[in-house]
């Protein structure tokens, strides 16, 4: 029996790409997401996932146990490396995320798709609040870039920053184009052409 190859995701890149840069215990890795801004791009708010992507790296041999230390502040500290199969497995991953694009289904496009539970005046509402959220977090991320840009960091260390500015500028572009389009009539609707485009289905 084939044994199946190990699963990717963005957070189990993460922790192969971490520990190539040095051995770390599980809350090392946690801090250096959160210190070097990949928090924006992976997920580690809960602890459990990242335990449970550690073991998973563990259990595929792409990491193993350095050595387990104990002392006042953490009673049991285990301390994992990168293995020879996890940096093959990394460059393999990473190749493959930024060659071609993954079928995703986030959270808004699926929300888009069901919008006609709302009335086009509670659509203006929840996009304009869209737009509000979306501008914050553009603003957080301008913070983000000049903090880097004044740490003097090379451009190859802060793109995936630079993409998240540029996709939160084009959505919230969009977002706004909508509800302008919404207030001026432009975007409207019947019950009438909806059943008609429903047609049989619908009966």
């Amino acid at each position: 029996m084939t044994a199946s190859a190990p699963r990717s995701s963005p957070l189990a890149l993460t922790v192969l790409a971490l520990l190539h840069y040095k051995p770390l215990h599980p809350y090392g890795i946690q801090r250096l997401v959160k210190d070097w801004g990949k928090e924006q791009v992976v997920n580690v708010r809960q602890r459990a996932s990242l335990y449970r992507t550690i073991e998973r790296l563990n259990g595929d041999g792409l990491i193993a146990v350095r050595e387990t230390g104990r002392d006042q502040l953490y009673p049991e500290r285990t301390v994992y490396e990168v293995t020879d199969a996890g940096r093959e497995t990394a460059r393999t991953w990473l190749e493959e995320m930024l060659s071609a694009p993954k079928q995703e289904f986030p959270e808004f496009p699926a929300a888009l798709s069901n919008l006609l539970l709302l009335t086009p005046e509670e659509m203006v509402d929840v996009l304009e609040r869209r737009v509000e959220a979306l501008t914050e977090k553009l603003d957080a991320l301008a913070a983000a870039a000049a903090a880097e840009a004044d740490q003097g960091l090379p451009r190859i260390t802060v793109l995936e920053t630079e993409y998240l500015r540029a996709v939160t500028t084009a959505e919230l572009a969009w977002v706004h184009a909508v509800v302008e389009d919404l207030r001026a009539g432009r975007l409207s609707w019947s019950k009438e052409q909806l059943d008609a485009l429903a047609g049989p289905a619908a009966q």
